[in-house]
Protein backbone atom coordinates (compact mmCIF):
# COMPACT_ATOMS: atom_id res chain seq x y z
CA UNK A 1 0.00 0.00 0.00
CA UNK A 2 2.81 2.24 1.16
CA UNK A 3 4.37 2.03 -2.60
CA UNK A 4 1.31 2.39 -4.40
CA UNK A 5 1.19 5.67 -2.40
CA UNK A 6 4.54 6.74 -3.57
CA UNK A 7 3.81 5.77 -7.11
CA UNK A 8 0.84 8.37 -6.89
CA UNK A 9 2.72 10.99 -5.26
CA UNK A 10 5.64 10.75 -7.89
CA UNK A 11 3.19 10.90 -10.77
CA UNK A 12 1.35 13.75 -9.48
CA UNK A 13 -2.21 14.72 -10.72
CA UNK A 14 -3.15 13.34 -14.25
CA UNK A 15 -6.85 14.79 -14.20
CA UNK A 16 -7.55 17.72 -16.06
CA UNK A 17 -9.45 20.50 -13.04
CA UNK A 18 -12.34 20.86 -15.33
CA UNK A 19 -14.54 22.89 -14.60
CA UNK A 20 -12.85 24.79 -11.48
CA UNK A 21 -10.16 25.72 -14.61
CA UNK A 22 -9.93 26.40 -18.31
CA UNK A 23 -9.46 22.83 -20.01
CA UNK A 24 -6.53 23.54 -22.53
CA UNK A 25 -7.36 22.57 -26.28
CA UNK A 26 -4.87 21.58 -29.26
CA UNK A 27 -4.03 24.42 -31.71
CA UNK A 28 -5.94 23.02 -34.32
CA UNK A 29 -9.15 22.40 -32.21
CA UNK A 30 -12.50 22.76 -34.39
CA UNK A 31 -15.19 24.37 -31.97
CA UNK A 32 -17.75 26.49 -31.74
CA UNK A 33 -18.34 28.30 -35.22
CA UNK A 34 -17.81 32.27 -34.76
CA UNK A 35 -19.86 34.66 -37.23
CA UNK A 36 -18.98 37.91 -38.17
CA UNK A 37 -21.89 39.55 -40.09
CA UNK A 38 -20.36 42.77 -40.24
CA UNK A 39 -17.59 41.04 -42.80
CA UNK A 40 -19.79 38.55 -44.67
CA UNK A 41 -21.18 39.68 -48.24
CA UNK A 42 -23.96 36.20 -48.38
CA UNK A 43 -23.02 34.86 -51.39
CA UNK A 44 -23.48 31.30 -50.07
CA UNK A 45 -20.64 29.46 -50.26
CA UNK A 46 -20.78 28.09 -46.96
CA UNK A 47 -24.75 26.98 -47.31
CA UNK A 48 -23.43 24.97 -50.39
CA UNK A 49 -20.35 23.49 -48.56
CA UNK A 50 -22.07 22.44 -45.37
CA UNK A 51 -22.45 18.78 -45.26
CA UNK A 52 -24.76 18.80 -42.19
CA UNK A 53 -26.91 21.37 -43.50
CA UNK A 54 -26.40 23.38 -40.43
CA UNK A 55 -26.16 26.75 -42.63
CA UNK A 56 -28.85 28.18 -44.67
CA UNK A 57 -30.06 31.32 -46.54
CA UNK A 58 -33.65 31.71 -47.47
CA UNK A 59 -34.28 34.79 -50.08
CA UNK A 60 -37.65 36.79 -49.70
CA UNK A 61 -37.89 38.76 -53.13
CA UNK A 62 -40.78 40.69 -52.07
CA UNK A 63 -39.11 42.31 -48.58
CA UNK A 64 -35.12 42.04 -51.17
CA UNK A 65 -33.84 40.02 -48.21
CA UNK A 66 -31.30 37.08 -47.64
CA UNK A 67 -31.62 35.32 -44.68
CA UNK A 68 -28.11 33.56 -43.56
CA UNK A 69 -28.90 31.07 -40.76
CA UNK A 70 -26.61 28.47 -38.65
CA UNK A 71 -27.76 25.51 -36.36
CA UNK A 72 -25.04 25.01 -34.18
CA UNK A 73 -27.18 21.77 -33.04
CA UNK A 74 -26.38 20.84 -36.67
CA UNK A 75 -22.84 21.33 -36.90
CA UNK A 76 -20.11 19.03 -37.46
CA UNK A 77 -17.32 21.49 -36.59
CA UNK A 78 -16.06 19.68 -40.10
CA UNK A 79 -14.48 23.79 -40.96
CA UNK A 80 -15.79 23.42 -44.41
CA UNK A 81 -17.22 27.10 -44.29
CA UNK A 82 -14.19 28.22 -42.62
CA UNK A 83 -11.94 27.23 -45.53
CA UNK A 84 -14.79 28.29 -48.49
CA UNK A 85 -15.50 31.65 -46.40
CA UNK A 86 -13.78 34.40 -49.38
CA UNK A 87 -14.23 37.42 -46.46
CA UNK A 88 -13.47 35.37 -43.55
CA UNK A 89 -17.02 35.95 -41.53
CA UNK A 90 -16.59 32.55 -40.49
CA UNK A 91 -14.25 30.72 -38.36
CA UNK A 92 -14.10 27.38 -35.66
CA UNK A 93 -13.21 28.78 -32.37
CA UNK A 94 -11.63 26.59 -29.38
CA UNK A 95 -14.81 27.04 -27.25
CA UNK A 96 -16.46 23.85 -26.71
CA UNK A 97 -19.04 24.28 -24.05
CA UNK A 98 -22.44 24.99 -25.68
CA UNK A 99 -24.93 23.76 -23.13
CA UNK A 100 -28.34 26.31 -23.76
CA UNK A 101 -31.66 25.80 -21.94
CA UNK A 102 -33.43 26.38 -25.04
CA UNK A 103 -32.82 25.30 -28.92
CA UNK A 104 -33.50 28.67 -30.19
CA UNK A 105 -30.51 29.62 -28.55
CA UNK A 106 -28.32 27.45 -30.69
CA UNK A 107 -29.56 29.58 -33.83
CA UNK A 108 -27.36 32.69 -35.08
CA UNK A 109 -29.29 34.47 -37.91
CA UNK A 110 -27.92 37.81 -40.03
CA UNK A 111 -30.21 39.71 -42.60
CA UNK A 112 -28.54 41.42 -45.85
CA UNK A 113 -30.52 43.79 -48.17
CA UNK A 114 -29.95 42.88 -51.74
CA UNK A 115 -29.49 45.01 -54.98
CA UNK A 116 -32.10 45.87 -57.29
CA UNK A 117 -31.81 45.31 -61.20
CA UNK A 118 -31.61 47.93 -62.55
CA UNK A 119 -33.83 47.03 -65.37
CA UNK A 120 -36.52 44.87 -64.13
CA UNK A 121 -36.19 46.14 -60.24
CA UNK A 122 -36.57 42.93 -59.13
CA UNK A 123 -34.32 41.97 -56.17
CA UNK A 124 -31.44 39.18 -57.34
CA UNK A 125 -28.08 39.66 -55.09
CA UNK A 126 -26.43 40.76 -51.81
CA UNK A 127 -25.50 44.58 -52.22
CA UNK A 128 -23.01 44.10 -49.83
CA UNK A 129 -21.17 41.12 -52.35
CA UNK A 130 -22.19 43.82 -55.54
CA UNK A 131 -19.48 46.11 -53.71
CA UNK A 132 -17.00 43.18 -53.04
CA UNK A 133 -16.71 42.09 -56.28
CA UNK A 134 -16.09 45.98 -57.40
CA UNK A 135 -13.75 46.07 -54.41
CA UNK A 136 -11.45 43.28 -55.39
CA UNK A 137 -11.19 44.73 -59.25
CA UNK A 138 -10.05 47.81 -57.73
CA UNK A 139 -7.51 45.46 -55.49
CA UNK A 140 -6.83 43.84 -58.80
CA UNK A 141 -5.50 46.93 -60.49
CA UNK A 142 -8.34 47.79 -62.53
CA UNK A 143 -9.06 51.34 -62.71
CA UNK A 144 -11.87 52.49 -60.52
CA UNK A 145 -14.24 54.44 -63.46
CA UNK A 146 -13.80 50.84 -65.55
CA UNK A 147 -14.49 49.13 -62.02
CA UNK A 148 -18.05 51.13 -61.64
CA UNK A 149 -19.00 50.88 -65.53
CA UNK A 150 -18.66 47.08 -65.20
CA UNK A 151 -21.37 47.36 -61.98
CA UNK A 152 -24.12 48.27 -64.41
CA UNK A 153 -23.42 44.46 -65.67
CA UNK A 154 -23.29 42.94 -61.75
CA UNK A 155 -26.40 45.14 -60.76
CA UNK A 156 -28.70 43.72 -63.84
CA UNK A 157 -30.06 40.22 -63.46
CA UNK A 158 -29.27 37.08 -64.90
CA UNK A 159 -32.81 37.32 -67.01
CA UNK A 160 -31.97 40.77 -68.42
CA UNK A 161 -28.83 40.07 -68.89
CA UNK A 162 -29.66 36.92 -71.14
CA UNK A 163 -32.31 39.33 -72.54
CA UNK A 164 -30.20 41.58 -73.32
CA UNK A 165 -27.68 39.10 -74.95
CA UNK A 166 -30.47 37.89 -77.47
CA UNK A 167 -31.33 41.02 -78.38
CA UNK A 168 -28.02 42.28 -79.04
CA UNK A 169 -27.16 39.01 -80.79
CA UNK A 170 -30.56 39.80 -82.97
CA UNK A 171 -29.10 43.23 -84.44
CA UNK A 172 -26.08 41.62 -85.37
CA UNK A 173 -27.22 38.68 -87.37
CA UNK A 174 -28.88 40.63 -90.07
CA UNK A 175 -25.32 42.46 -90.16
CA UNK A 176 -23.41 39.31 -90.43
CA UNK A 177 -25.85 38.09 -93.21
CA UNK A 178 -25.09 40.80 -95.21
CA UNK A 179 -21.70 40.56 -95.18
CA UNK A 180 -21.48 37.08 -95.92
CA UNK A 181 -23.90 37.83 -98.92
Amino acid sequence: MFKLLQEIARKGDVTAEYPFAPFPVSRNFRGKPEYAPTNCIACAACTIACPANALTMTTDPVAGSRTWMLNIGRCVFCARCEEVCPTGAIALSNRFELAVRSKADLMMTAEFTLTNCRFCRTPFAPTKEVNYVIARLVRQRLPQEEAERRRELYETCPECRRHANVMSRCRTLPAQEAQAA
